[in-house]
């Protein structure tokens, strides 16, 4: 299903839903919606925002809170994230009715949900004022026009017998009264909209008991309640955990920091600076509001889970940013008031005891953090084989008090790696020799490359100094051998030497631009050679996330950097072409194919299971992808997400192997994305139109925009129709591009309304050539030259030369097999004018105007 289906659908004329490239709702976070839809068969809308759509399913009897009760859902067409909040009536023609809005909110899953949608069963959580806990969707194995599945309530603290009809109110009763007159009896229609009953709520805590226990605590003092922001206890660094049974360890989360004040029942989260977070948040304001308290002051730390239960910072900031949706804890180490008590006074061991308590019947995402007494050695040592950040170490017997103090101490976990030294910095104060090695890692897409990491200046003996000092720091260039991802003044005076020597260095993560963080030597390695660590299986470590480097140069054989697996599953069953078969074509063509992707946001359509299973979109980064690019761009809603983009041909294999076929790049480059390069007019023939009519269209679009002054260029689309493409140099606002390319289109279809339709509607589009001008928005994509097209035949989008086009018999011309043998023949590339044509659109513009006036 896509957002074009949903467009194709309706006719924007009649109907008041938001089009599929409406502004986006002002949500941060991945949300969920549940609409009441008296159509001609009255069901339930359930939509999930994936990415930047809404996946829908149509479900008759709505969601059921019995774990036995099985619920049908109907797959239907994507819809627009701005679809989340329609309400009202649709007119005449597809889904005539009226829109109730039955629940909102946020929702979450462990993993990636595509994946799992792909596979047949996604499990997730809904945090909504009517739909709560975890619930599961899974496919049907039933062969029914549209997918079905089964939506069903997990085995939870919110599973109770209880349907959607027992949840509606008022509004939405009296519509389902309205809307029963003409299918069924008054009658029939009361007993439609039971009695509204309650969402099951999890137990809370004796309030009054723990407020007791409160106040007796040695240092309580009466306090009345306040709402305002408090600042938070803060901890100071150390390099070793302290000793003692004094001190108390617990784990460094790695999130956000949360404050939580509680007055007269009412919920407010503040950031670590005093920000309001309630909008963010709104699973942990319900949680929150579940212990039934009246006042009282919480400290933690907000942390998403990663498939370990371990802190994910990355994917807490893209799940927060509504580019992932990982499920979300708020751990709770603290609790410096409680229900008109005081207890910033009382010890911190008494304050977790009672914390522990008024969590005891608390539901995700709320959580305790434990903590150890005494052996901080050992808590640091479990946090090291754990991967965790670290620990805190805590005095038990400390009150609360804001800013830093020795009574909170952080002691962060230390990571270590071997590194190839490439250069050396000045030194400075008493040092001589060298201030600080420059180190480097293997670059994986080539074969001698290597990438610049960062530099180490502590940790070394006097030996080492005086040992280094002769061997290495002695002469070099002052040219780096390798790009820098960002200007460090400490580089300015560096020389720069080849690899000889290997290092060992301690860690303490990865820092902006993949450089890392907090160095110091650990020991240097003579046992090794820099060559040794080609060799070694690196892939894992934490110096191997993504890069943004835009680096051009591609590997020799970028099919030896990325393991394939399941090499002979058959992806186009038609012609029995294997995943091995579309990975070769790809390394064929990559000279050809490249230049069309390279350094530009890119969506890509994966059949992971082949054509004949399901197929999805993707634009953002899922686990496992390590030699892609990122780059958060903003939408033309105005929305950011971070997208992916191919860095050479290496990104371009692994995402072969994730099951990519298809690559639709966005008209610029992430380097530039306010402006779009490229113009691109899609030709698509509605049924009963003939190839020869869509030949002409392409002439005549190409002799208008000659008329014009703007060259164009040709290729098929893999599909039914022809791209006419614009090349713009210097590249143009996206706002100038959207309005010219909307404008010819209407104009097009105005002068010649018996050939072309610049709307999608279609049932305007029988016997037309409807001409998408869609593609031209920011954030809009067109499938890119040589690429794959996921359909029957395994046929591939070509450039052509417009002398040529009258020999082409479709716009599936030519297939994965032929492509190949096309390139061999070619004497030069027909798009060769793609990179020396230089026109100016607001230029072209100014000079019609000026003619216009005359």
């Amino acid at each position: 299903m896509s957002l074009r289906d949903y467009q194709r659908k309706r006719d924007f004329t009649k109907t008041s839903e938001p089009r599929a490239d409406a502004a986006k709702n002002n949500a941060s976070r991945a949300i969920f919606v549940v609409q009441l839809h008296h159509a001609s068969s009255r069901h339930f809308d359930f939509r999930l925002q994936v990415g930047d759509t809404l996946k829908s399913w149509a479900v008759p009897k709505g969601p059921s809170f019995d774990p036995s009760v099985k619920r049908l859902a109907v797959e239907v067409e994507d819809h627009p994230i701005a679809y989340a909040d329609f309400q009202g009536d649709i007119a005449e023609g597809y889904g005539k009715g009226h829109v109730d809005q039955f629940d909102k909110g946020v929702w979450s899953t462990q993993g990636d949900p595509e994946a799992q949608l792909q596979k047949g069963h996604l499990e997730f959580e809904l945090f909504g004022q009517r739909l709560k806990g975890r619930w599961h969707l899974i496919r049907s194995g039933r062969k029914e026009r549209q997918p079905s599945w089964f939506l069903v309530k997990a085995k939870d603290a919110f599973a109770a017998d209880i349907d959607a009809d027992d949840l509606l109110d008022a509004t939405m009763k009296a519509s389902t009264l309205k809307a029963a007159k003409t299918t069924m009896s008054k009658a029939a229609a009361k007993k439609s909209v039971a009695k509204k009953k309650a969402v099951p709520k999890p137990k809370a805590a004796a309030r009054s008991t723990l407020a007791k226990f409160a106040a007796a605590l040695p240092g309580a003092i009466r306090s009345p309640p306040n709402a305002d922001f408090f600042k938070p206890q803060l901890t100071k660094l150390r390099e070793h955990p302290p000793t003692g049974s004094e001190w108390i360890h617990e784990v460094k989360w790695d999130g956000y920091r949360i404050l939580t004040t509680i007055a007269d029942g009412k919920v407010h989260l503040w950031s670590r600076n005093g920000l309001p977070w309630n909008d963010r948040l709104p699973e942990i304001v319900q949680a929150i509001e579940a212990l039934g308290l009246s006042s009282a002051h919480f400290d933690g730390e907000l942390i998403a889970l990663d498939e370990k239960s371990h802190s994910d910072f990355n994917g807490l900031q893209k799940t927060l940013s509504g580019d992932a949706q990982k499920p979300l804890a708020y751990m709770l180490f603290d609790l410096p008031y409680f229900e008109g008590t005081d207890l910033t006074r009382a010890t911190l061991s008494d304050r977790k005891a009672l914390l522990k308590r008024v969590l005891a019947h608390a539901s995700h995402p709320l959580a305790f953090s434990s903590h150890s007494v005494g052996n901080g050695e050992a808590a640091l040592a479990m946090a090291n084989k754990q991967k965790l950040e670290g620990i805190v170490s805590k005095r038990a017997n400390s009150g609360y008090r804001s800013g830093r103090s020795d009574d909170w101490l952080k002691i962060k976990r230390l990571e270590s790696d071997e590194f190839a030294v490439v250069g050396y910095t000045e030194p400075k104060g008493s040092r001589t020799g060298f201030g600080s090695l420059l180190l480097a890692r293997p670059d994986p897409d080539t074969a001698r490359g290597w990438i610049y990491v960062g530099r180490v200046g502590t940790g070394f003996t006097d030996t080492q100094l005086g040992d280094l000092t002769r061997s290495l720091a002695t002469g070099g260039a002052k040219k780096p051998p390798m790009p820098l991802a960002a200007i460090d003044p400490q580089l300015r005076g560096a020389l720069w030497i080849k690899p000889r020597v290997v290092a060992e260095v301690f860690y303490r993560g990865i820092g902006n631009h993949t450089l890392l963080r907090q160095t110091s030597l650990k020991t240097l390695r003579p046992d090794k050679a820099p060559a040794d660590l080609r060799d070694s299986d690196r892939d894992a470590s934490a110096t191997s996330t993504p890069r943004k480097t835009g680096k051009k140069t591609a590997a020799k054989n970028p099919t030896d950097a990325i393991a394939i697996t399941h090499p002979d599953r058959v992806v186009y069953a038609d012609e029995a072409i294997t995943k091995q078969d579309v990975v070769d074509y790809y390394a064929k063509v990559m000279d050809w194919f490249l230049p069309g992707v390279l350094n530009r946001p890119t969506s890509v359509i994966r059949c992971p299971e082949g054509t004949a299973k399901a197929c999805f979109f993707q634009k953002h980064l899922i686990q496992g992808l390590h030699r892609v690019g990122t780059a958060k761009l903003k939408e033309e809603s105005g929305a950011q997400a971070i997208y992916i983009y191919p860095e050479n041909a290496t990104s371009i294999i692994e995402l072969v192997q994730f099951g990519a076929l298809e690559f639709h790049p966005w008209g610029t480059t992430v380097a530039d994305a306010d402006r779009a390069d490229r113009i691109v007019f899609d030709l698509d023939p509605g049924p009963n139109v003939f190839w020869d009519r869509v030949v002409a269209a392409a002439r005549l679009v190409r002799k208008l925009l000659a008329q014009m002054g703007l060259e164009s260029l040709v290729r098929t689309t893999g599909g039914k129709g022809l791209h006419v493409l614009v090349p713009l140099k210097p590249s143009c606002a996206w706002a100038t591009v959207r309005a010219f390319a909307e404008a010819f289109a209407n104009s097009l279809a105005g002068a010649h309304p018996l050939e072309f339709v610049a709307t999608a509607t279609k049932t305007q589009r029988g016997g037309k050539i409807y001409v998408d001008y869609l593609r031209n928005g920011r954030g809009a994509t067109s499938v890119a030259s040589y690429s794959l097209r996921a359909r029957t035949g395994a046929p591939v989008a070509t450039p052509l030369r417009w002398e040529e086009l009258g020999k082409i018999k479709s716009g599936a011309a030519f297939t994965i097999k032929t492509i190949p043998i096309r390139l061999a023949k070619l004497r030069s590339d027909p798009w060769k004018a793609l990179t020396t044509i230089k026109q100016d659109l607001p230029a072209v513009l100014k000079h019609l105007a000026k003619s216009r006036k005359k």
